[in-house]
């Protein structure tokens, strides 16, 4: 059952392909390149978040032949009104993998839109079945006529995205994952056998999401992080002395250790370890 069964649904239920099997479908030279994709990404460290999420993005375009790629974080609103298209959920952060002015002034305007509670009906039907693994080509998504409409033109075509595979991968109750891979007007559109080899190699990287949510703070920290204390934090993880920290950020120690009691604020913990734990995907002792 998804997380929005409660929902009225405006639309029939999308057919979601299980990728519980699809090994047999990969062919070996590719299914090869998965694995090594995943090796690679166990070998960032704590401190290289950003870096392993561009690599991700760049290799699944390598994969599947996409020219551009989008990760994005996104939260449910615990006080959402009732009759929210998007049942509360929210894009909280972007990653662009080839970003310039236009796909960024476009994509703000679509998330300002949902915002608002006038999302586009792809990005509906998409938050009706959170709570599951999913991946979808747009075409999936999409209605009849809606390639002739003017969301497909102001959202797709004006930045060269002909069309687009959407990854949508639940980290938690109360926040998801969304990665879209594009293909651009020169190339042709994405096939299944692209769509099964996008879900193949997702599928296998949970613990890389929950390292990328505690990195980011979604889902799990109480607000969001500045941008110093994204740069702090990833020293915590990488076990770096605050005094180091403070030097590598040109601050005080005083400051970067106020930093710290943020981050930990933030994320409900009292110390470096418990902060480690919720990145290695434990649970911190309960204190008492």
């Amino acid at each position: 059952m998804n997380a929005n069964s409660g929902g009225a649904r405006l639309y029939p239920p999308l057919d979601v392909e299980d990728p519980s099997d699809m090994l047999g479908d990969i062919p070996p030279e590719k299914a090869a390149e998965v694995f090594r994709l995943w090796d690679e990404l166990s070998g960032f460290d704590a401190g290289q978040a950003r870096e392993s999420k561009l690599h991700l993005l760049q290799r699944l375009c390598a994969l599947t032949g996409a020219k551009n790629a989008d990760w994005v974080g996104c939260v449910r609103l615990p006080d959402g009104p009732a009759d929210d298209p998007l049942f509360g959920w929210r894009p909280y952060s972007l990653t662009v993998l080839n970003p310039d002015k236009e796909i960024k002034r476009r994509i703000a305007e679509a998330f300002e839109r949902m915002d608002v509670g006038h999302p586009d009906v792809t990005t509906t039907r998409n938050a009706e079945l959170a709570g599951s693994y999913r991946v979808l080509l747009l075409s999936d998504l999409a209605p009849d006529g809606w390639f002739n409409g003017p969301a497909y033109r102001e959202w797709y075509a004006a930045i060269d995205r002909r069309d687009s595979i959407w990854a949508a991968i639940p980290v938690n109750a109360e926040a998801e994952l969304m990665l879209g891979l594009h293909r651009g007007f020169d190339q042709e559109p994405f096939t299944r056998a692209d769509l099964r080899l996008a879900s193949f190699c997702l599928r296998g990287l949970a613990w890389f999401y929950r390292q990328q949510m505690v990195s980011d703070g979604i889902g799990i920290a109480s607000a969001r992080l500045t941008p110093t204390e994204h740069r702090v934090l990833a020293g915590l993880l990488q076990g770096i002395s605050e005094a180091n920290i403070a030097h590598a950020n040109g601050q005080s120690p005083h400051t970067t250790h106020d930093h710290v009691k943020r981050i930990f604020r933030k994320y409900g913990v009292s110390s470096r370890s418990e902060l480690m734990a919720l990145w290695l995907g434990r649970q911190p002792r309960p204190r008492g």
